[in-house]
């Protein structure tokens, strides 16, 4: 079974490789929608240079609180925000406990960029390995906890 390519979890929805999708309304008339993540955490600079050193993330947009980044082909954005700020309501003050999500980025060539990880000396949590259902797949961990597996697909063929 295929993983989910980005997973939510309140205000973390995750998206490190853009989920657009299409919904009907009751009126029938369709809503477009772009989902990023967002994590609350003081490691705003750690998670800067994590995403844009080791993940080729570019900067969207920057202040003393926000940050939000963009995947490399600028289809997935994740948002980091700093806990208890005074500009943000009760719900988006607590900061991310750093256990319970994950992020899959999906890849054109994952032994590549395993390669250049491990060479750049990036904490590798799981090996390169390939699984029965097809992935071909490493994990790392950004600073903040949250685990991120990279992830090239290739589909099963039935005999």
């Amino acid at each position: 079974m295929r993983q989910i390519t980005l997973t939510a979890c309140m205000l973390i929805t995750v998206s490190v490789m853009s989920a657009y999708s299409q919904i009907k309304s009751a009126t029938s008339n369709t809503i477009k929608m772009k989902m990023n993540a967002g994590i609350v955490t003081a490691k705003l600079a750690e998670s800067k240079a994590f995403y844009t050193q080791h993940l080729g993330f570019g900067v969207t947009f920057e202040n003393e609180f926000y940050l939000l980044l963009h995947s490399p082909n600028k289809q997935a954005e994740i948002s980091f925000l700093l806990p208890d700020h005074p500009t943000q309501q009760p719900l988006f003050q607590k900061a991310f406990p750093g256990h319970g999500v994950y992020l899959t980025i999906e890849v054109d060539d994952v032994d590549k960029l395993y390669k250049e990880m491990k060479q750049r000396g990036v904490a590798i949590s799981i090996e390169l390995r390939d699984e029965p259902w097809g992935d071909r797949h490493f994990a790392i961990q950004d600073p903040n906890g949250v685990g991120i597996d990279i992830v090239k697909y290739t589909p099963q063929t039935t005999n």
